[in-house]
């Protein structure tokens, strides 16, 4: 069973680090060609600024999320650092436990937020739906409130290598 999980997981964390990286190579490509239709070509569309934007939000709660089950999310330490030893895992429990809570109303609050301007439309964009353009608020949040119950059950991943788990369960069965 945590086989299965953390392989979820691992997949889960490998496409949010695929998203977010693509999402920051097509945001580059599309602000240089923004800048560059306005004042070469003397005709800049409307359509760059907001889908860079759209991308940069991509990026942001989706990158986090994986920066948090990596490990590499910012972390302000000097303060527990310096706690007795004793208190480091009870730090640690309410520190994911307040992380979570923070997650779940990225996750809620978002979901209520797609849904209030669900029938609205970006004014640049005609096409798109200003709910959509939110989504990535409660599914980072979801994905990262996922990756804070792995950590609280099995405990930080990030040192973990991704192993090859049919091999794992291969050599138990011919233990």
């Amino acid at each position: 069973m945590k086989n299965t999980l953390l392989r979820v997981n691992d997949a889960i964390y490998k496409t949010c680090v695929w998203v977010a990286g693509l999402a920051i190579v097509v945001m580059s490509m599309i602000i240089p060609w923004g800048i560059f239709a306005r004042y070469v070509l003397g005709s800049g569309g409307g359509w760059p600024e907001p889908v860079a934007i759209l991308l940069m939000v991509i990026f942001t709660f989706l990158g986090a999320a994986a920066s948090y089950r990596a490990g590499a999310h910012m972390a302000v330490t000097m303060f527990t650092d310096r706690l007795p030893e004793h208190l480091h895992r009870h730090i640690e429990l309410l520190v994911q436990i307040l992380m979570g809570i923070i997650c779940l109303f990225m996750t809620i609050w978002g979901i209520k937020l797609c849904i209030a301007t669900w029938n609205q439309f970006m004014s640049t964009l005609p096409t798109l739906r200003v709910g959509i353009t939110y989504s990535p608020i409660p599914i980072g949040g979801a994905i990262t409130l996922l990756f804070v119950i792995e950590r609280i059950i099995f405990g930080d991943q990030s040192h973990r290598r991704a192993v090859n788990y049919e091999l794992v369960e291969d050599s138990k069965e011919a233990v």
